[in-house]
């Protein structure tokens, strides 16, 4: 009977520890993500972001919120990406994961609301339930936090 106790109480704690290492392995901007607007707290779009070669690529998957237009394009955008439909649009090109942070770096992020693409950070918190998106024009930043959707 104890040795049975102990086999069930190893594997459940086995259990454990493989769901603390996927809980780990989410500590990354990798993922699909519901932005939030900072002014009015409603959700925008979805945005999935990958990894390729070490650097961050993510795109609109889906438009959300009240102001979604179907068939959008970025009117606003000035290089590549200008009349491209908003949803596939790629917003987030590069960065890179700093060696000393869980913090990915020097890569850039497109707000199709103006065209503007600014320097950014990503940086994921809360287990990487969310992620702190800083978009950087000079020596002023802005903060959006992104939630992972599950």
């Amino acid at each position: 009977m104890r040795k049975t106790f102990a086999a069930v109480l190893f594997a459940v704690a086995a259990v454990g520890a493989i769901g603390a290492t996927s809980a780990v392995a989410q500590v990354t901007p990798v993922g699909v993500w519901r932005n939030v607007d900072d002014k009015t707290g409603e959700v925008k779009a979805e945005i999935s972001i990958a990894e390729n070669n070490g650097a961050l690529i993510g795109r609109i998957e889906k438009a959300l919120g009240k102001d979604a237009k179907p068939g959008a394009t970025c009117d606003e955008c000035s290089d590549d990406r200008k009349g491209k439909p908003m949803v596939g649009l790629d917003i987030i090109r590069g960065g890179k994961k700093a060696e000393s942070k869980d913090v990915w770096e020097g890569g850039k992020i497109l707000d199709p609301e103006n065209g503007k693409e600014y320097r950014a950070s990503f940086t994921p918190i809360d287990g990487g339930k969310k992620l702190e998106v800083r978009g950087y024009l000079g020596p002023f930043w802005r903060t959006q936090t992104w939630n992972r959707v599950q």
